[in-house]
């Protein structure tokens, strides 16, 4: 928060005064006191991330396979190869249990 001297314009400074702290002109005599606890906030908007792995749509069309899920302990689940690392890395496993109710995601 910038506040300007209605007098000549210029950036107005906090200076410790007599009794308070007060807002100040350097050019010109303006002087204002402080009276309350001036706070202001501003928070940057964030950028949308998007979902490595493509979202919902991701998940359509993929094939399954006998795996069985650690939280439910259905033994079928879709699965995802993508390369994630460098291209000396193997690609990595990601599946989802087929069971509807359950729908968890791990990777391998």
């Amino acid at each position: 928060m910038f506040l300007f001297c209605p007098t000549c314009g210029n950036l107005l400074v906090v200076e410790e005064g007599p009794r308070c702290y007060r807002f100040a002109c350097n050019t010109c005599p303006y002087v204002q006191n402080i009276e309350r606890t001036v706070v202001s906030y501003k928070f940057p908007a964030l950028k949308k991330v998007d979902d490595i792995l493509g979202g919902q749509d991701a998940w359509k069309n993929v094939d399954s396979t006998e795996e069985t899920c650690p939280k439910c302990e259905h033994h079928r689940a879709y699965f995802l190869q993508i390369q994630t690392r460098s291209a000396d890395e193997p690609m990595t496993i990601f599946y989802k249990c087929c069971k509807p109710e359950c729908g968890h995601r791990w990777k391998e």
